[in-house]
């Protein structure tokens, strides 16, 4: 075949009339393959045909959409480029595989297109979803045409779902199966047989779409909330499903699919007609459907394959691609998810608006929609304001004029929901995004509105809900300006689970819930402190203030601190409560950073942390803001380490600032310690119990849990008169997602190095480490790695192999900087993140040791390279602290030199910053070839 004959025949088409027109241009190019060759070649010369046809289209498509073209176009005219080739191949088979001179009437056969194919659009990665439709009687010749179309599609490596029945099949299946119902609602006649296909159209209207609505929308529902709980339940992750998560595409096709069955329109522009729309919410449905599919099909284009997620390591390129730029403190990737998360939001708002508009239509189960609205609190309801009316059980409107006859009633609707524990109605919600206009500077001047928002803040009842509404809304961020500014506003980093806005909400949630006990598994840390706060509405507003000025060039606590004190006198609050809160969002990343990077045990870290709090009732409130906010980071941030670390932090820091006494002093709390062992021991004799106990410092007795000190009890029993001591064990800490090791050997000053580099060389990326010595000089170090396999059977595997390989290095069995060094060319680094690494050398922070602080970007075997750094500046480690934000580390090591001094040359300041720094530089061979052999 003459492959020339390629680009001529997309030469034809002007780029306003797609693709149409392409089967029967192919017409003649096929016929003369089929007159010069034979068999196999003439099958192989065809195919490869259809092969140049497709890349070139699928190059066209491509080359239109990175025009900055639509990304709505480009899914048409693939799903055009598929119906034009479809029938081309059909006619190649019809023609010169299985012809039929006289085709009977049993001899007829429809293709159509069903599923997201039927739509009329198809992003570059998508399945083709296919119904050959065939009579009631078939004929051997209806099969192998089917199945020689179906062969041809495989060898152009096209991702075909199909499936071959008659009318009377579709029909029966349909009333069976809620997802080919659905498939059937969006079917599209492709070629052959009409009457076929209108036989089809007419049975499942007549049959099945004209039974109760109430089911499909019901099953369509729970459908999406079975998604949306698999791809993660918030619309704001911040490594979003474009296609399955919330507010994406699918929510606006089951949103079509709906109102298609029970509206019996076949067009989305027929909803405004239907009554559900009107014309701007219309206006609104096509630009998010525009915007979804112009981010899916660079995605899919982008990464070569069907992705869904917008992952970290994507979104660069994305943002690129779609023409975003740095501006106003946010990088173009921070715009180009803020936008994202912005189009999410108003997929929710028309979802809500839709399921108004199908509860008055009685088309939708009372159930399902108040699992939509999310649970309120029940309570018998007295009558509302004038203003307001209750209407199923839910706070609505009067009438259209409420908000423009008093705007006070904008911020007054959500005070009513929340005092009353009822939901909102959709008509009121619809009606309040109508009227964010009358939101201005004199509703947020208002006394009355602001003492409304501050018990809406205050409640006990369902803040969370309630704040969360108000932004989705669009109240929350016209009421408080400088909260519209990072409304979906995305961190780009791998530590932050969420939006900036919904991790405010959320950490305000996560102390709603903790001082009403819904947080069962952070009640204990926060039980005997939360209710002696004297202020409640200071720490309330300094915890939905703390992140408030993200986004900003300065630095956000101290931009956020100049917010506090413009908002808090708005509110009503005393200067000298306006500056408690200015305070606590200027700090309120002190504490956990002390409590993660700072050796607790050391008294220069509990004074300086002390002069930076100055009272108790500070304190309290930064500490149960500092719980708040690590929980609102992501599931399972918050683990019962870091739990530990703040608790002694806080009980440390009150014995300094109450003058040396504190409702639990030091020695109490160690003895209380060791009596909570001793109670998990009860085998064990008195005198062997006291023997181990005085093996431990007091720093061990504060910062491990009991069940880690259980464990390690029993670790170092079954050592007792060893020669060599050294023993390993794996557990998996499923709240963090890790795997936890502990090692217990002999202390020297390479120890913790060549346990990094075990790990380095197994491929395990430690995210933490709890770095503990023993009285009779044993090492107690616990790794925590981050897994590897979804499977718990396949993860302790994997971690007992790392377990025996660091067994054998600290037995002498092998060496790990050759390990090392193999594993480094095999590395891959976090390219979509660039983290500036820094070195500081600190005298400072301790009496004994000097600090040095390495922060960079994380990758394997960092903290092997950066040990195995300060152990060649012969410098011993005496406590290291390891923290992981996602890609960012941060480590603290405490050292001394070889005599147990701390380092005071400058010189060997300047060459321990040198020697540091360059462990962050590229390549990765280069570093793993300077390692030196340890152990």
């Amino acid at each position: 075949m003459d492959q020339a004959l390629t680009p001529s025949i997309f030469d034809r088409f002007e780029p306003a009339s797609g693709f149409l027109g392409l089967r029967a241009a192919l017409a003649a190019p096929i016929a003369q393959i089929c007159k010069v060759e034979k068999g196999h070649a003439r099958r192989t010369s065809v195919v490869d045909l259809f092969r140049s046809i497709l890349a070139e289209g699928r190059a066209r498509a491509r080359a239109g959409l990175e025009a900055r073209g639509s990304g709505l176009a480009c899914a048409r005219l693939i799903s055009q480029l598929e119906d034009e080739l479809i029938g081309a191949i059909y006619d190649y088979v019809v023609a010169y595989v299985y012809p039929a001179d006289n085709p009977t009437f049993a001899e007829r056969l429809t293709i159509v297109a069903v599923g997201g194919y039927g739509r009329g659009m198809l992003a570059p990665g998508s399945d083709i979803d296919l119904l050959f439709l065939l009579p009631y009687k078939q004929t051997p010749w209806g099969e192998s045409v089917v199945e020689a179309i179906l062969y041809v599609l495989w060898d152009l490596r096209q991702k075909v779902g199909h499936a071959t029945r008659s009318v009377a099949e579709c029909m029966r299946q349909a009333r069976a199966d809620m997802t080919i119902r659905t498939t059937l609602l969006e079917a599209r006649f492709i070629l052959g047989s009409a009457e076929l296909f209108i036989e089809l159209q007419d049975a499942f209207d007549r049959e099945v779409a004209r039974s109760d609505a109430r089911e499909f929308v019901a099953a369509k529902l729970a459908e999406r909330d079975t998604r949306v709980r698999r791809a993660g339940a918030s619309r704001y992750l911040v490594e979003p499903n474009v296609k399955e998560g919330k507010g994406g595409l699918r929510d606006l096709n089951t949103l079509f699919w709906i109102s298609k069955y029970v509206y019996r329109v076949r067009d989305v522009e027929e909803l405004v007609a239907a009554g559900l729309f009107t014309s701007a919410e219309l206006s609104l449905f096509e630009r998010c459907e525009e915007f979804l599919w112009r981010v899916r099909c660079h995605l899919h284009f982008a990464t070569g394959r069907a992705e869904e997620r917008i992952s970290f390591d994507i979104q660069p390129l994305m943002a690129q691609r779609l023409g975003y730029h740095d501006r106003a403190g946010l990088s173009r990737v921070e715009r180009f998810m803020k936008h994202y998360f912005l189009v999410a939001k108003d997929v929710g708002d028309l979802t809500a608006i839709v399921c108004a508009a199908l509860e008055e239509k009685q088309a939708k189960p009372r159930a399902i929609f108040e699992r939509f609205m999310q649970p309120f609190r029940r309570r018998r309801a007295r009558a509302p304001h004038g203003d307001f009316i209750i209407a199923h059980d839910r706070i609505s409107v009067a009438d259209e004029n409420v908000f423009h006859r008093d705007p006070v009633n904008i911020i007054r609707l959500f005070w009513m929901a929340d005092h009353h524990g009822l939901p909102l109605h959709p008509d009121a919600l619809r009606a309040v995004t109508l009227s964010l206009r009358e939101i201005d500077a004199d509703l947020r001047a208002d006394k009355e509105a602001n003492r409304l928002f501050l018990e809406i803040l205050l409640s006990r009842n369902m803040t969370e809900i309630i704040l969360r509404r108000m932004n989705e809304t669009g109240v929350l961020g016209r009421f408080i300006p400088d909260f519209g500014r990072i409304v979906a506003m995305m961190q780009f980093n791998m530590y932050h689970h969420y939006t900036v806005d919904e991790h405010l909400l959320r950490a305000v949630g996560a102390l709603s819930d903790l001082e009403a006990g819904r947080l069962p598994e952070h009640q204990q840390l926060v039980g005997e402190i939360l209710p002696t706060i004297v202020n409640r509405k200071v720490l309330y507003l300094g915890l939905f203030l703390h992140d408030i000025a993200k986004g900003r060039k300065e630095d956000h606590s101290i931009a956020g601190k100049e917010v506090a004190r413009t908002l808090c006198p708005r509110l009503g609050f005393t200067p000298g409560e306006t500056e408690t809160v200015a305070w606590l969002v200027e700090h309120h990343l002190t504490m956990s950073t002390y409590a993660q990077s700072r050796d607790l045990s050391d008294r220069v870290t509990i004074e300086s942390f002390a002069a930076i709090v100055q009272t108790v009732e500070r304190l309290k409130m930064l500490f149960v803001l500092t719980v708040c906010d690590i929980n609102a980071v992501g599931p399972g941030v918050l683990d019962t380490w870091k739990s530990q670390l703040l608790r002694v932090l806080y009980w440390e820091t009150e014995v300094v600032l109450g003058g040396g006494h504190s409702s639990a002093d030091r020695k109490s709390r160690v003895a209380a310690a060791v009596a909570e062992l001793r109670a998990a021991l009860p085998d064990w004799s008195d005198e062997k119990f006291e023997t181990y106990a005085k093996r431990h410092y007091p720093a061990y007795w504060l910062k491990v849990d009991v069940a880690r000190k259980l464990r390690h009890a029993h670790m170092l029993e079954k050592l007792a008169g060893a020669t060599t001591p050294l023993a390993t064990a794996v557990e998996l800490d499923r709240t963090r997602g890790a795997v936890e090791l502990t090692v217990i050997a002999p202390d020297h000053r390479r120890l913790l190095s060549i346990i990094a580099g075990g790990c380095a060389a197994s491929g395990a990326n430690i995210v933490d480490a709890h770095i503990f010595t023993t009285a009779d000089g044993l090492a107690l170090d616990t790794i925590f790695f981050s897994r590897a396999f979804d499977f718990d059977e396949d993860e302790l595997r994997r971690a007992r192999r790392i377990a025996d390989f660091i067994a054998k290095a600290l037995s002498g069995e092998v060496i790990v900087s050759d390990a090392v060094q193999a594993r480094a060319k095999q590395q891959q680094p976090l390219a979509a993140f660039t983290v500036a690494p820094e070195v500081v050398v600190d005298n400072s922070l301790s009496n004994v040791y000097t600090v040095i602080e390495v922060s960079g970007l994380d990758r394997e075997g960092l903290l092997f390279e950066l040990t195995n750094a300060i152990s060649r500046l012969n410098l011993n480690i005496a406590s290291a602290h390891i923290v992981t934000f996602g890609e960012r580390a941060v480590d603290a090591f405490y050292v001394t030199d070889l005599t147990g001094a701390k380092i005071v040359s400058p010189q060997r300041h300047a060459a321990i910053k040198r020697a540091l720094l360059e462990v962050f530089e590229p390549p990765a061979e280069k570093r793993a070839e300077k390692a030196q052999s340890v152990g």
